[in-house]
């Protein structure tokens, strides 16, 4: 009877914990949409004797999941919206867009098309894709950190360095390598 009873109550106590447990599910063969309000990439330039930090909008994106992983996504980039945060203004920002540099007028957007996603750990992958501006497709290998992918959508983080030129950059002035910190939130 004692035997009974414990069983009994495992049983019951097991059940009880298990009923208020959070359902977990996984994302499969899905497209999410990016939050273009909530994700950004911030970038940072150098010369010789200081650094310039800005962002360049997105402008729309989306990602494809698979399984719980992020195997593709696609992303605009706004580069005719491209601005220095440091407090430079208008001037730098101006000279940024010039045909000196980004030429924003005549290439006012930027794509970066993920080809594949392969995974070091639960959270660490290495994103492969094409960067297409100023008429060149360019190959772009880059670290990622995907924070969260689940039913309320992804979050995923990557920090990484581009030469100058596969941006259209060819200022001696410039830094070889500008800096990126991507933050990207998709539903």
């Amino acid at each position: 009877m004692k035997k009974s009873f414990l069983a009994l109550a495992s049983a019951l106590l097991l059940t009880g914990i298990y009923s208020f447990a959070p359902a977990t599910k996984s994302v499969a063969d899905t497209t999410l949409t990016v939050a273009t309000d909530k994700s950004r990439v911030e970038w940072s330039g150098s010369v010789k004797d200081h650094s310039h930090p800005g962002i360049v909008p997105i402008k729309s994106g989306t990602v494809t999941v698979d399984g719980g992983k992020l195997t593709g996504g696609k992303f605009v980039l706004d580069v005719a919206g491209v601005k220095s945060t440091d407090g430079a203004g208008e001037k730098l920002d101006g000279h940024l867009k010039s045909a000196d540099f980004l030429d924003a007028a005549k290439y006012p957007e930027a794509v970066l098309e993920i080809k594949s996603v392969t995974y070091s750990s639960a959270v660490q992958a290495e994103i492969a894709g094409v960067l297409s501006f100023k008429g060149v497709d360019a190959p772009i290998k880059f670290p990622a950190y995907i924070r969260s992918i689940n039913e309320k959508g992804l979050f995923a983080e990557a920090f990484f360095a581009v030469n100058k030129k596969l941006i259209g950059l060819n200022s001696p002035m410039v830094s070889d390598d500008v800096q990126f910190s991507v933050h990207i939130s998709a539903k």
